[in-house]
């Protein structure tokens, strides 16, 4: 089955929109004649280009550049490979895609629902293990529970009561209980959200990471070297003062990886080097972690690539992370300690490639490029901190996995497991 080009899915979409080639022109930055040649295959688009073109009608860049029908398959197959005791025809997946793209979309949304519902799992596991919201919530309802118990124990033993006291014990009996029933109600609804628990913030942290993801990382004006307080001042998501600490801290970095690194330099090398992580650390002068962090933060579209990143300290607390389809990413500080990143805080400076598989997901690999590097710079007479950054990449071509890994030990199916810090909640995996 072959796909429309690019040019003709961009021309499709603009007419189903009604949109003339100057108006769409005009809005991405290019001459009318210019779109007219990308229509008409006489020029290639990529990167950047594509970006604009798709938000500007409204679609998803991959539809433009990849195509719906290789999104279906692509859907099909990674649906295929969750399945390990069914063997199905992919040699055949493109033929059923043609003939029954109704059912092939109802697997493709089942697979999606199910992959939902999963993340669902894991993410209120670690919310049930870990979320300080969740536990205060807790402790008002078991508190309220206590006084009103002790309250009524009391009325109910002491039936000889002054009557001025049994008013006022009954008077703090109403009174607990409005507030058991009010803390009762809180508690329910945030259970109730947990279809929204990757985004609800408890901390500047969770803040920050909602305000990267709402921007998926990318921030087109610091590769114009615009102003970062602009940015972080005017986000309706980050509202504390530590998250607008955090926000400048990110942005800081990524405005000098911008600079050191420039958007169309570095699209090309990454390009010519095949995405090989030393080899652009070694173009640019910049070090594996800043080459890690820039990889993370441009957009598929770009980089024809998908990346997850995570950094964290020397704690192994999280500082921030971008996730990646597949590769679970615990809210909290409680990921598996299999994982590279943790190795690298081991080994400081030392570069770490590991090709890991996780245990309930048995035809997903990746590759995890991991490395340490000092915070700040480092002094005589002063201890040395350490950060820890780790590059996670889909791995396409399937090899004998160094590591088996899971997203951490309460959502982990492997039992032997030496590394375990307690019981998982999983019984025969997901």
């Amino acid at each position: 089955m072959k796909d429309r080009s690019v040019g003709s899915r961009i021309r499709e979409r603009r007419m189903a929109l009604k949109i003339r080639q100057a108006e769409l022109a005009s809005q991405v930055g290019i001459s009318a004649s210019y779109l007219n040649l990308i229509e008409h295959d006489k020029r290639r688009i990529g990167g950047k280009l594509v970006v604009d073109i798709a938000g500007a009608l409204g679609v998803e860049a991959t539809l433009l550049s990849e195509g719906a029908e290789a999104a279906l398959i692509s859907a099909l197959r990674e649906a295929a490979n969750v399945v390990t005791n069914v063997a199905p025809e992919l040699e055949r997946i493109e033929e059923f895609a043609a003939r029954f793209p109704g059912w092939a979309n109802v697997i493709r949304a089942q697979h999606q629902t199910g992959l939902k519902l999963e993340r669902t799992v894991e993410t209120l596991s670690d919310r049930l293990a870990h979320d300080p919201e969740l536990a205060a919530a807790m402790h008002e309802v078991l508190s309220m529970v206590t006084a009103v118990h002790a309250t009524a124990g009391i009325l109910h033993e002491n039936r000889e009561l002054e009557p001025e006291w049994r008013a006022r014990f009954h008077r703090n009996l109403s009174e607990d209980s409005q507030r058991l029933a009010d803390s009762s109600q809180l508690l329910v609804n945030f259970l109730d959200g947990a279809q929204d628990a990757e985004t609800r913030m408890a901390s500047p942290r969770d803040e920050l990471h909602s305000f990267l993801e709402n921007a998926g990382y990318f921030f087109p004006q610091l590769e114009k070297g615009d102003d970062i307080e602009a940015i972080v001042t005017g986000s309706e998501l980050l509202h504390s003062k530590g998250a607008h600490y955090l926000a400048r801290e990110v942005l800081a970095d990524y405005a000098i990886n911008a600079k050191s690194m420039p958007l169309e330099a570095f699209e090309a090398a990454h390009v010519d080097t095949n995405g090989d992580v030393a080899a652009l650390a070694e173009i640019f002068s910049v070090s594996l972690a800043a080459v890690m962090r820039r990889l993370a933060f441009l957009p598929k579209p770009i980089l024809n690539q998908d990346y997850g990143l995570v950094k964290c300290d020397m704690a192994g607390t999280m500082i921030y992370r971008k996730e990646l389809k597949g590769f679970s990413l615990p809210r909290y500080s409680s990921a598996c300690p299999r994982w590279p990143l943790f190795r690298a805080l081991q080994r400081p400076g030392q570069p770490l490639v590991q090709i890991v598989e996780f245990a309930a997901r048995e035809m997903e690999q990746f590759e995890c490029f991991a490395v340490s590097e000092p915070q700040g710079r480092p002094q005589f007479g002063q201890d040395t901190t350490f950060t820890a950054t780790m590059l996670i990449t889909p791995n396409a071509e399937r090899k004998p996995p160094e590591a088996q890994v899971g997203a951490a030990c309460r959502i982990c199916s492997v039992e032997t497991c030496l590394s375990r810090r307690e019981p998982s909640i999983l019984v025969d995996g997901i």
